[in-house]
């Protein structure tokens, strides 16, 4: 090959390798001239065939090509990404002066039954109660015997309580209809019986604690549901008397409703672990549509309570000629419903994302007594 054509063909691929406008044809330009079977290359084949004088001339003139066309597509194939880049950029801009999207914190919602939870225990933490849990899955020993249950009482049937298959000591377990079994759980703690071990409580007599917890029942309707939430409380003392357990409830239920008067009623009833035992009314006004607690000349059913009974303390250890105390119970879907303005329960369970926005609760809008329960 003269030098003419050598220097033509250089000219050639040169304007070829400035007019290529992807870096995919710039890829095939490259294999054509450099590759195995490219144009520079087959020059490089030849070298073999000359004579030494003619290699020894056309040998640095065919190798500077080389080096030149390999220049020159490295040169444009960083002036190729750069314009991809830049047109990358202008296709992809993004307008910053538009809105964060929510974070997760500001679009999630605490569920009510959650909420009530962190507000009765925050209460009572201010009261000096210590918190206390126990399992789901219960006894009828702790269900139902141990809290003075005969025998023969109605919410050992079967259509009231959600009994599992006996096992191989014929023994039922259940799901246990209240959160009451805590107390004995408690209480046996407490009097360091070798049943302590069922629970982690490191709770010593005097005992102040509140029991939070999911109950279960076979009943639905628009005020009940088969699975439901509970708080209990529980002191046990020597000096413990029914006027501290009017005072505690009085104190909670002001600072729960977040009134500053509020007056309760006790009505004579039956609990077959407290005697007396004692429903209590709050004073409300229904009209216009809603609830409010504390003022009108109306009275609401809120809870259940009662002195402990004697019998029940004996079933923990304890002696009730030396301790005695009081309990309490309340639904806690049904504090959440009247505070809240639920209207049916069911739909606590229903996952409606509407449902939950609407009453759910910001994340860190932690319950406090300084700060506010429901601020």
């Amino acid at each position: 090959m003269s030098d003419i054509n050598l220097e033509q063909l250089g000219e050639q691929i040169l304007s070829d390798i400035k007019a290529v406008k992807d870096k995919n044809a710039l890829e095939q330009l490259r294999v054509g001239t450099l590759g195995k079977k490219g144009s520079v290359s087959a020059l490089l084949s030849t070298l073999g065939k000359m004579s030494p004088d003619e290699r020894k001339i056309m040998g640095p003139k065919i190798n500077a090509l080389k080096q030149q066309v390999a220049k020159e597509i490295e040169t444009r194939q960083t002036e190729l990404k750069a314009i991809e880049l830049e047109l990358r950029l202008k296709s992809e801009k993004i307008d910053i002066s538009l809105p964060l999207q929510p974070a997760p914190t500001s679009t999630g919602r605490i569920h009510p039954v959650s909420q009530v939870i962190d507000e009765i225990s925050a209460i009572f933490s201010g009261m000096g109660f210590s918190i206390a849990e126990g399992p789901d899955i219960e006894t009828d020993e702790l269900n139902f015997t141990a809290l003075n249950f005969p025998p023969d009482h109605p919410a050992r049937e079967m259509h009231d309580t959600f009994f599992f298959e006996p096992d191989e000591n014929g023994e039922r377990k259940l799901l246990r209809t209240h959160t009451s079994p805590v107390q004995i759980r408690t209480m046996r703690k407490a009097n360091k019986k070798p049943e302590a071990d069922w629970i982690t409580s490191t709770i010593e007599p005097p005992i102040r604690v509140i029991m939070p917890g999911r109950t279960y029942r076979c009943d639905s309707d628009q005020t009940h549901t088969p699975m439901f939430h509970q708080v209990e409380g529980l002191v046990i003392d020597k000096v413990t008397h029914i006027g501290h357990l009017r005072w505690v409830l009085e104190e909670f239920l002001k600072s729960f409703f977040e009134v500053d008067n509020i007056k309760i009623r006790f009505r004579p009833s039956f609990f077959p672990f407290t005697e007396p035992s004692m429903e209590v009314d709050v004073q409300c006004d229904r009209s216009g549509g809603e609830m409010k607690i504390g003022q009108g000349t109306d009275w609401l059913e809120i809870l259940g309570c009662g002195m402990v009974h004697p019998n029940v303390l004996r079933n923990a250890g304890l002696d009730p000629d030396v301790y005695q105390g009081f309990a309490f119970g309340m639904g806690i879907d049904r504090l959440a419903m009247l505070k809240y303005g639920m209207a049916d329960l069911r739909a606590f369970f229903d996952a409606d994302v509407r449902w939950i926005e609407h009453y759910g609760f910001r994340p860190l809008d932690m319950p406090t007594l300084f700060g506010g329960l429901s601020s």
